[in-house]
């Protein structure tokens, strides 16, 4: 990491207090993977819901969907979050569906910071055909599963603190941009809630 990205890390850890970091877009668009990355770069520990979620009901997400349906999952969901996010500051990447519950999002709003990783159609689909553990792309037509995701989420992950294009870079440089995102909102709300 640069002795820039290195300062506005430092920055971003320094303005953000107790605030989790909280990603969010759909799947492939690099919450975990950058995540990571973030976490390591701001000294702080990284949290995957799903892996919570997962440890909670003790079987893998993709077995919650199949057991149980979808709404019993986002249920677990919300709940385990929510715990997460009332346990400091930290970053999580939260699943694709997490932040289209309003109470969920509420949550996040209250005990963090929302950062939305945008990402194009041809990305998220090469992306996600590496992975089998996908629930919601188990069909025949995975792409018009992911566009029709896009339409409903893409409005109500706008709605997230923070927009960051997800693009077909590095992890590292991704990290770099999402700091620089991160800083940059920080400072100029810490300077707007500051007295003139």
């Amino acid at each position: 990491m640069d002795t820039a990205t290195k300062k506005r890390a430092a920055n971003v850890r320094h303005l953000i207090g107790d605030q989790t970091i909280a990603l969010v877009g759909l799947m492939g668009a690099g919450k975990s993977a950058i995540g990571k990355k973030l976490a390591l770069a701001l000294k702080l520990p990284f949290v995957d819901a799903d892996t919570e979620i997962e440890a909670a009901a003790k079987m893998p997400v993709a077995e919650i969907f199949e057991a149980y349906g979808e709404p019993e999952f986002r249920r677990l969901e919300a709940s385990v979050i929510k715990r997460i996010l009332e346990s400091g500051p930290q970053v999580l990447a939260t699943g694709g569906g997490a932040f289209m519950s309003e109470a969920t999002r509420d949550i996040i709003h209250e005990n963090g910071i929302s950062l939305w990783l945008s990402a194009d159609i041809d990305l998220l689909m090469v992306r996600v055909s590496k992975k089998t553990t996908r629930p919601l792309l188990k069909n025949p037509n995975p792409r018009a599963v992911m566009l029709d995701l896009m339409e409903k989420r893409y409005p109500v992950y706008a709605k997230a603190n923070i927009e960051v294009a997800s693009e077909d870079l590095t992890k590292d440089e991704m990290a770099r941009n999402v700091i620089n995102a991160l800083d940059d909102h920080l400072s100029q709300h810490t300077r707007k809630d500051q007295p003139a």
